[in-house]
């Protein structure tokens, strides 16, 4: 019998590969998002144009278009300028009425297993130096967070309805996706094509130098894929990387490999200050290399903002290292790892195919 999803924030960095993950398995998939997926439209997959703080319409299609047997929840809402929204009360319950208004849709006729997605945040990451590894294991940590609000929903929903949850803590997600909230790699490739094309140096901008993580998207996408049916992932919180460590400086000459340069020495600066002298620029790049005619605001999203905020453009002294363990998800059967050099190159490759940055 064929399996029906239900993967809602179909259009993000992490619901397109979701989405595209699960109709090479076979599945029908009812997919939610304002825009649709970047995943050719097929027999086995529908869109739902669906705003989620619209309760009615959102609980009134989703019970015309189940049962599902899992639903695979990636949606978030971000305020502008991003990172100070992490702690705005009124991003928090945004984003738990639209995991609401989901479920609600979902009452008369619940699915089998629900996953959900948290993030290093979990562990206060954006507030303080967190244990070396986290581990999922340890108690919540203290400080208000959508994660939280979210969770305690999800359980409670599970509890009175029988369904199991998953929840994933991917690290740093990387994909060709463009225009999202939470993706390096257009960022960084946007960076090097203006470089190249201004005569500017293409240097690691940020502060950060300690070891960090990050996970190929499609890995994410395969581990969620893999929880549906397993029971030992049913009711567990799981941390997600590559299963290898590197650093920013260190891996930035790859980066200026695939755009034919040659990276500079580390310099500290503002991405987003870089990117607002350049979008002029910009059209340049996009005229001369025959890519789709996007602003560079539609490339990067909010990415950029992301990307300061990861490399440690504002670092102010040290930088504390943030890594996590993904010992309990390979002892409950999920194995792969990836190499990280060749994840990002796949990323910067794939948004050449897409048009998106120039070759």
């Amino acid at each position: 019998m064929e399996t029906s999803v239900l993967v809602v924030g179909a259009s993000g960095l992490v619901g397109t590969a979701v989405v595209r993950e699960y109709l090479t398995t076979g599945a029908a998939v009812t997919a939610v998002s304002r825009r649709p997926p970047g995943v050719p439209l097929q027999d086995r997959l529908r869109h739902l144009p669906l705003d989620l703080l619209d309760a009615t319409a959102t609980a009134d299609a989703l019970r015309a278009t189940g049962p599902f047997d899992a639903v695979v929840y990636a949606a978030a809402f971000e305020k502008p300028g991003l990172v100070p929204g992490w702690s705005d009360p009124d991003q928090m319950q945004t984003n738990l009425d639209m995991l609401r208004n989901t479920l609600e849709g979902l009452v008369d006729r619940p699915p089998r297993h629900i996953t959900t997605m948290q993030g290093t945040k979990a562990y206060g990451v954006h507030l303080h130096r967190i244990p070396l590894p986290a581990r999922e294991r340890a108690p919540r940590d203290p400080h208000p967070n959508f994660y939280w609000l979210q969770e305690d929903l999800l359980r409670e929903y599970c509890a009175r309805h029988g369904s199991e949850w998953t929840i994933f803590r991917p690290v740093q997600v990387v994909g060709p996706a463009f225009g999202v909230a939470y993706c390096t790699p257009p960022v960084i490739g946007a960076f090097a094509a203006l470089a190249r094309e201004s005569g500017e140096d293409f240097s690691f901008p940020g502060g950060r130098f300690a070891p960090v993580h990050t996970v190929d998207v499609g890995l994410v996408a395969r581990a969620v894929v893999w929880a549906r049916a397993e029971q030992r992932a049913f009711g567990e919180h799981f941390n997600l990387t590559n299963g290898e460590v590197f650093s920013w400086p260190e891996i930035w000459p790859s980066f200026a490999e695939v755009f034919g340069i040659t990276a500079a020495e580390p310099k500290r600066q503002r991405l987003t200050d870089f990117f607002a002298r350049h979008a002029d620029t910009w059209d340049r790049v996009v005229h001369r290399h025959g890519l789709r005619p996007l602003p560079l605001d539609a490339v990067l999203g909010t990415s950029h903002q992301y990307a300061d905020y990861t490399f440690g453009a504002d670092l102010v002294g040290h930088a504390d290292p943030a890594l996590v363990s993904t010992v309990k998800v390979k002892q409950a059967g999920f194995t792969e790892v990836r190499d990280t050099e060749a994840v990002f190159r796949e990323a910067l490759t794939g948004l050449m195919e897409l048009r998106v940055l120039p070759h």
